[in-house]
């Protein structure tokens, strides 16, 4: 996300711009590009989050359960861990969508002016949401059904109010959509065709739910389902409920079908901001003891994460696990919770990194974010593969036809040789790097250098 978003742009291949625009921001604001300074704006928005929560839980039941909800949700890994510290998209996107969830449920009850300026905050909201990420329209979606379903409120789809956030709302994305009609529709098409496929499998959505269950926490979502579905049996009487079940329930039940049919495969994360609605409903039930998720269930969650988190930072700090971590896994995961500084060292005690205009090629995007967050904004790194993601915007190899290049992949040599062979005139192959954890030795890096880039990757 940091190297690929290094260009200030109004739109993104992957998702829409605001946590680009959120790491970019910290990085020229504080000079550094350090793990702290650019996940500081997701730690703050997500302080915000939990203060939002406690709002939203206060105002469906009381400051009891606006408590529990909120510490719930710092609990729930996929919320406090990863949208709470990673500088991803689902950080400004559950902030914005519970700051619009919370300005919906005081415009539906208002009257007058303050109804009017309550609804344009939803649309605010909202429409930062949708800069978040594309799924944001699913809220949009769940809060139309809420209103055809409600008696009560149903007059709102025949006022302006509402339609003038709608309005809002789509100012505030159409940037994105400008991006999107100047760049072949790039984002649209991309994340569109995560829908598509027409492979049925049938245990597709039954995997998605273990999936988003483990992520949630298996005994808060189990106890989240319970207090959804009671909600969902009063129905439209107990209003706020409803509405609740009516925002959460696109997300949860969409992808889970999506994942019925879909050749790419579905996220787990991607119905977090479902979940995200019925923390409110929960953080209700253990306020009034109506759930499993008692004082000692939420010490012994508290207790589970802590741990969790304290054995997987101190592994990447000192490795105290060391090989036995590799041992158990294909892949060592450490790879993959390191930042590869190992690696820049390594090259420039080598005089690889002098040259003036180094441009660096790397082999998939994934490794490319890491060696091009590894080696620094001076160099240039270019992804040299079909599916260059964010990459061939920020750094389209068309611009640097005929260029040497130092070529980095975590391949055989031979393999790597085969691949990137017909892009040069001619390859080169040096002496291997190694990215090392504490002078453990993760993975092997082969090192090429093309010698005039022919042509990049068809797209």
């Amino acid at each position: 996300m940091v190297a690929a978003g290094r260009v200030f742009r109004l739109g993104y291949f992957d998702h829409p711009p605001a946590s680009w625009w959120l790491s970019w921001g910290a990085a020229h604001l504080l000079g550094s590009e350090a793990p702290i300074v650019v996940r500081l704006p997701f730690i703050l928005l997500f302080a915000l989050s939990t203060w939002l929560m406690f709002r939203l839980c206060t105002e469906v039941a009381d400051a009891r359960a606006g408590f529990y909800a909120a510490l719930l949700l710092n609990l729930s890994p996929v919320f406090g861990v990863t949208a709470g510290t990673w500088v991803l998209p689902d950080g400004p996107l559950d902030c914005a969508l519970l700051a619009a969830t919370l300005a919906l449920i005081h415009a539906l009850p208002a009257t007058g002016r303050r109804a009017m300026l309550w609804w344009l905050a939803c649309g605010l909201f909202a429409g930062l949401a949708l800069v978040s990420k594309y799924s944001a329209i699913l809220w949009l979606g769940g809060a139309f059904v809420y209103l055809l379903s409600s008696r009560v409120h149903r007059h709102w789809l025949a006022h302006p109010a509402p339609w003038f956030a709608v309005l809002l709302m789509a100012l505030l994305f159409a940037p994105v959509a400008v991006w999107n009609a100047t760049h072949g529709w790039a984002s649209f098409a991309f994340q569109g065709e995560r829908a598509t496929g027409l492979r049925f499998h049938p245990l597709g959505p039954l995997i998605v739910a273990a999936g988003e269950a483990l992520f949630v926490l298996p005994w808060i979502w189990g106890a989240m389902l319970c207090v959804a579905f009671t909600a969902l049996r009063r129905g439209p009487a107990d209003w706020r409920a409803w509405l609740l079940c009516c925002l959460a329930a696109p997300p949860i039940l969409g992808f889970a079908l999506v994942a019925a049919w879909s050749s790419q495969r579905v996220l787990f994360h991607w119905a977090a901001p479902g979940y995200l609605m019925l923390f409110p409903l929960l953080g209700q039930a253990v306020a009034r003891g109506e759930s499993w998720l008692g004082r000692r269930g939420l010490v012994a969650t508290a207790g589970f994460v802590v741990l969790a988190i304290a054995i997987v930072s101190t592994q990447v700090r000192i490795d105290w696990l060391g090989p036995a971590v590799a041992a158990a896994t294909k892949r060592d995961p450490d790879l993959d919770g390191i930042d590869w500084t190992s690696l820049r060292a390594e090259l420039a005690a080598r005089g690889l990194l002098t040259q003036r205009g180094l441009v660096v090629g790397a082999s998939n995007w994934r490794d490319a974010g890491k060696i091009a967050y590894a080696l620094g904004p001076e160099v240039t790194v270019l992804c040299l593969n079909r599916d260059a993601r964010q990459f061939s915007f920020a750094n389209d190899p068309a611009r640097f036809i005929g260029d040497d290049v130092l070529l980095l992949a975590l391949d055989h040599p031979d393999a790597a040789r085969a691949r990137l062979a017909p892009l040069f005139d001619r390859i080169e192959t040096l002496p291997q790097a190694t990215i090392t954890l504490r002078g453990r030795v993760l993975a092997i890096v082969t090192v090429l250098r093309g010698t005039h880039l022919l042509a990049r990757p068809p797209p």
